[in-house]
């Protein structure tokens, strides 16, 4: 297979966060060959990521024959390994990553997720969880059917106000039953004192885990939670490359890793976690695993899948599954089975 044409944009995101999120947002990625079948990916970047994939990864993808997505990313990273192991180089390069492997789905006339496993039930749906940020989008969340909810609690300051916490996590308890999961995400802002203090104040409600509760690259902090913690670690959702998550599952940091499919590496980097995961007795959950990209690998790769609520910001993807009662199933066209308005290539 050849590409013919390599592009990226960054499209319009009305109402997304006014941080990074939107600065150096998501890109729609396209590749085409030369007879126009053409694959759509998502990654991320803003306007350094879009030139990042006009300049150093064009180079390498255009007028380039191959046969597998995971032979093109080989050489992506060897690429630009002096400069981008890590951050938006990675980024970019998952965009062009997942447009390979919807090319790669389309010419073979599967779904991702049969590609990556040919038996994999895709009439079957999926559970999900809702990523929430105050109490009334939990109750929204659990009347909806949600069978487990995931609370932002950086608001409680840092260090963190315990007692609202454990407040807030008893009325999430009752208003779930026991039947459903509760999660927690404090984004970074806590240290291991105030981490400890989180995770001994909400043991009794059988939380599932906190994650991201100190900055990324503190492993030092990660290893004594890991060791201390009454309630499970999780994290990944900033660690890129397979080797990052490698040296996560190496020193024992998460029991549950979270990687982004749109920001990781893309696809193969995800199908390489999973595996490394799975020698390591690893939960591998992917964050926003309901939107088109995750839910793929989630079908057809995870033993235990849950995926987490998509962003409602990011709208302009066509074909992508909603969330009904609580569950979402995988869509059987070719590729990931979505698609974007031409007119965004056209602008």
């Amino acid at each position: 297979m050849r590409i013919d044409r390599l592009e990226a944009v960054q499209p319009p995101t009305p109402g997304s966060p006014g941080d990074w999120r939107t600065q150096l947002g998501q890109l729609l990625v396209r590749v085409v060959t030369a007879d126009g079948l053409e694959g759509i990916g998502v990654g991320s970047g803003g306007a350094a990521g879009v030139h990042i994939i006009d300049t150093v990864l064009r180079e390498v993808v255009v007028g380039r024959d191959f046969e597998h997505p995971a032979e093109m990313h080989e050489q992506l990273c060897r690429h630009t390994a002096f400069y981008g192991r890590k951050g938006i180089t990675v980024m970019a390069i998952s965009g062009v990553d997942l447009a390979l492997w919807d090319l790669f789905g389309k010419q073979a006339g599967k779904p991702i997720a049969s590609i990556l496993a040919p038996d994999v039930d895709l009439t079957k749906s999926l559970p999900t969880y809702a990523t929430v940020w105050d109490d009334e989008e939990a109750h929204a969340s659990i009347e909806n059917g949600a069978i487990a909810v995931k609370l932002h609690v950086e608001r409680f300051g840092a260090p963190p106000d315990v007692d609202g916490i454990v407040a807030l996590v008893s009325r999430t308890r009752k208003a779930l039953g026991t039947e459903k999961a509760i999660m927690m995400d404090a984004f970074g802002a806590w240290d291991v004192p105030s981490t400890l203090q989180v995770a001994r104040g909400v043991e009794q409600f059988e939380v599932d885990w906190i994650e991201e509760p100190v900055q990324p690259d503190n492993a030092a902090a990660y290893r004594q939670l890991m060791d201390q913690s009454p309630v499970p670690i999780a994290g990944g959702e900033h660690e890129y490359l397979s080797e990052g998550f490698q040296y996560l599952v190496d020193n024992k940091l998460h029991s549950v890793l979270q990687p982004d499919i749109n920001w990781c590496g893309g696809l193969t980097t995800l199908v390489q976690i999973y595996r490394m995961a799975e020698l390591a007795g690893l939960r591998v959950c992917p964050h926003r695993g309901s939107e088109p990209y995750a839910l793929q690998a989630i079908a057809a790769l995870d033993p235990n899948p849950l995926a987490e609520s998509p962003r409602d910001w990011f709208t302009c993807l066509e074909g992508a599954s909603m969330i009904h009662d609580g569950r979402i199933t995988v869509p059987d066209r070719p590729g990931f089975g979505v698609v974007v308005d031409q007119a965004f290539w056209n602008g």
